[in-house]
């Protein structure tokens, strides 16, 4: 695990800026760093030691010293790689999992990043050729941004801070962007905040050398057998693919850690890993019992601390308020990168600390479950909206499953008049249209796209079957939202987060699940209930879908309220750039007060979207 930074240019740069650009990974890799310096092409690392602790450190090569990684990320399938490639004959010189893909490149070339399990974001130098490769992994697990300085020079990082310390780097705001942020929470890859800055998309490799560069996508080639017929044997499958993904990412050299929130995903995570290692640590948040709007009371930890004692793990109980949650804010927006606003990722940046502290360097999590198999509450109404589809055009309100005091038949009554891209923001997504332009400035809304454009893939059919929607979560909440909050925030403290139930695998799996796989008879994730009911407690099976919901929508009007008075301000840095319009401290203000929808997200969005250029552009 680690950092990675670097370039492809004509122009050489001095050695400094490269040292500039890693030293600010040194939070994903304080263990060691490493450089590669060649005629037009500089890379270097920070390394975070998880694996082969004596002699992984990069660059790795092949044979010849040709081929030439610098990675950041875990290649769980490297042990059986590793013994094909012997079989062809390949000397390997260190024990670490990287190495597997510089040897892959001489048998498969490009093709070889179709055959690796695992996390990772790839710079793979070709001396012979000239010729970068950089590449992400099918899940989307681990980051990668780059900038074209030219046809054929590339800039490139794990992170956008590492970037901005290149000189030539074009810094100009991305003002669809900022429109987008408070829909979503994040911004949508592979836009960033940065004009000329973009993400990489998960499955995808950039080629560049000196006639030009270019991206393609490679293919999720694993499990490909077909599904079974019978629920049983769905079942089966479910069970077996889960158990192999979660056992593969036991990999490591140093102790392991999980998250045990006391929910269904990751205990079954816990409970498998706690099979196979001898001691593993648990991690629990609990903060303030307040009811939440969408599930009742808040705090889960009690129940997870009692099913720690069954399993008999280290266990680690951390205790947060509103006041913790101030105090990370600062953290929580340095290393969210660029801004970013999905509360929960406050909890998981305590939860990193605590272990951390600990020494734990690894720590297993349930994200992705909910994706994979079908558990998010509005799920079991996809089917209605559907039945009471009307051609007639809904009017331009904002009613959404935000709309927590409007019973879910009401809602789905509206929803059932959106077409579908609108209909997948209103499922799932935060500030809508309308209220977007009572908060920006006439600058931002008369240059920007509807951000429900995001959702038109499958607008060819007015109607979206229910799968529809949930693998669209897949291919664009789930590694936007999900995993790119478990990186930064784990990373923040030098923590790697593993997610299984996105092992390339287990996705190709889900891919072939139908709807009544997925919910049936009011249970959510039905299959993965029935997989695992024998291994975990009845209470664990039965237990609905709760997930870690920070109260943000009660501590802006009670012990947050300073912070929403502060950006919207005329003396915060979104007034005095024009990025906000005059009245919006008053429309903040009411949507926070509003007693049926629940705005407190979409307004923390533009109070780390304020941190964040003050920090950063200021």
């Amino acid at each position: 695990m680690c950092g990675i930074a670097g370039y492809k240019v004509v122009q050489s740069q001095e050695p400094a800026v490269l040292d500039r650009m890693v030293r600010a990974l040194h939070h994903r890799g304080p263990d060691s760093e490493g450089f590669y310096r060649t005629d037009g092409y500089q890379a270097g690392m920070r390394r975070l030691s998880i694996n082969d602790l004596k002699t992984g450190d990069q660059p790795l090569y092949n044979e010849n010293k040709n081929v030439v990684l610098l990675y950041n990320g875990e290649i769980y399938n490297s042990p059986e790689l590793r013994k094909v490639l012997q079989g062809k004959g390949h000397k390997f010189q260190t024990h670490s999992d990287g190495e597997v893909v510089c040897h892959l490149y001489e048998e498969y070339g490009k093709d070889l990043f179709e055959k690796l399990d695992g996390m990772f974001a790839i710079a793979l130098w070709i001396e012979d050729e000239r010729k970068l490769i950089l590449a992400r992994d099918i899940p989307g697990e681990k980051p990668l941004y780059y900038a074209r300085l030219s046809n054929t020079e590339i800039v490139f990082a794990s992170e956008i801070k590492s970037l901005q310390r290149f000189p030539q780097l074009n810094k100009e705001l991305d003002l669809q962007s900022i429109w987008d942020f408070p829909t979503f929470l994040w911004i949508p890859e592979p836009a960033t905040i940065f004009k000329e800055v973009k993400a990489l998309l998960p499955g995808h490799l950039l080629i560049a050398d000196d006639k030009g560069s270019y991206i393609e996508k490679f293919s999720n080639q694993f499990n490909k057998q077909a599904m079974g017929v019978t629920d049983e044997e769905v079942i089966q499958e479910t069970r077996r693919v889960v158990e192999e993904a979660v056992k593969s990412r036991l990999l490591s050299d140093v102790p392991l850690g999980s998250f045990l929130s006391g929910g269904l995903d990751s205990s079954i995570v816990a409970t498998i890993a706690r099979k196979y290692v001898n001691q593993l640590d648990t991690f629990t948040i609990g903060f303030e019992d307040i009811e939440d709007p969408y599930h009742g009371r808040a705090d889960e930890s009690n129940a997870a601390s009692q099913y720690a004692r069954k399993l008999n793990t280290k266990h680690h109980a951390i205790s947060v308020d509103a006041g913790t949650f101030s105090e990370l804010l600062e953290t929580f927006c340095q290393y969210g990168d660029q801004p970013f606003a999905v509360s929960s990722g406050l909890g998981l940046l305590a939860v990193a600390k605590a272990a951390k502290e600990a020494g734990i360097k690894v720590l297993l999590s349930g994200d992705g479950a909910d994706e994979v198999f079908g558990g998010y509450s509005w799920y079991e109404y996809l089917p209605l909206a559907n039945k009471r589809v009307s051609l007639t055009t809904a009017a331009d309100c904002d009613v959404s499953f935000q709309n927590y005091g409007m019973q879910a038949e009401r809602i789905v009554d509206h929803l059932a008049k959106y077409n579908a891209h609108k209909r997948a923001w209103a499922w799932h997504y935060y500030a809508s249209e309308a209220e977007k332009k009572k908060l920006f400035s006439s600058d931002i809304t008369g240059q920007i796209n509807s951000s429900h454009r995001f959702f038109k893939e499958y607008n060819s059919q007015e109607v979206w079957q229910e799968e529809n929607y949930i693998r669209q979560d897949r291919k664009f909440y789930l590694p936007n939202e999900m995993l790119k909050k478990m990186d930064r925030m784990t990373m923040a403290y030098s923590v790697e987060g593993r997610a299984p139930f996105v092992a390339p695998s287990v996705l190709a799996h889900a891919d072939k699940l139908k709807y009544s796989h997925l919910v049936r008879d009011g249970s959510l994730k039905w299959v993965l209930r029935k997989a695992f009911q024998d291994i975990l407690p009845k209470e664990i099976i039965d237990r609905p879908k709760h997930g870690f919901n920070v109260p943000i929508d009660h501590w802006l009007k009670t012990s947050w309220q300073y912070l929403l008075e502060e950006t919207f301000s005329k003396e915060s840095y979104l007034s005095k750039q024009g990025i906000i319009s005059k009245d919006s401290l008053k429309v903040a203000k009411k949507m926070v007060a509003d007693p049926d929808r629940l705005n407190g997200h979409s307004i923390f969005c533009f109070i780390m979207m304020n941190q964040w250029m003050q920090r950063n552009l200021s």
